[in-house]
């Protein structure tokens, strides 16, 4: 199939479809490779890789513009290593993910830079380690 407006290009569920500036390919009817879309009236972007018609591999998440997430995914689900950001910039966390929650090693930040937290995370939440005030000095230990 395809169509000049929409530059659908597809034949028995493979090929590649471009609409304004997303892209997505397809193979056996799922999108499958590279892509590229917006969401939400443009305020969110993704481009990365889906595999088998779910996000996998290396990304990079974007709102209103600004990168807000940069990682690996695995069967939809943020998986591997990742980092988040904060609107202005400043990286909001740093560490490992799995089945889309932070899980093992990572440095969480306050916006203005400084550490909060740097350590285990469990099921999404801080496990062990070493959490700070916004002047860097240790306030708790996990």
């Amino acid at each position: 199939m395809y169509d000049n407006e929409s530059k659908y290009e597809l034949k028995n569920g493979v090929g590649i479809i471009k609409e304004n500036n997303n892209s997505y390919e397809y193979f056996n009817g799922e999108i499958n490779g590279e892509v590229k879309y917006h969401l939400k009236d443009d305020f969110e972007y993704f481009e990365g890789k889906y595999l088998n018609g779910k996000k996998s591999g290396k990304s990079k998440e974007y709102q209103n513009g600004t990168l807000i997430f940069e990682g690996e995914y695995a069967d939809g689900l943020k998986n591997g290593l990742g980092k988040e950001y904060f609107e202005n910039g400043k990286i909001k966390f740093e560490g490992e993910y799995l089945n889309g929650k932070k899980n093992g090693l990572g440095k969480e930040y306050f916006n203005n830079g400084k550490i909060k937290f740097e350590g285990n995370y469990k099921n999404g939440k801080t496990w062990s380690g070493n959490g700070y005030s916004k002047d860097n000095n240790e306030i708790r230990r996990w």
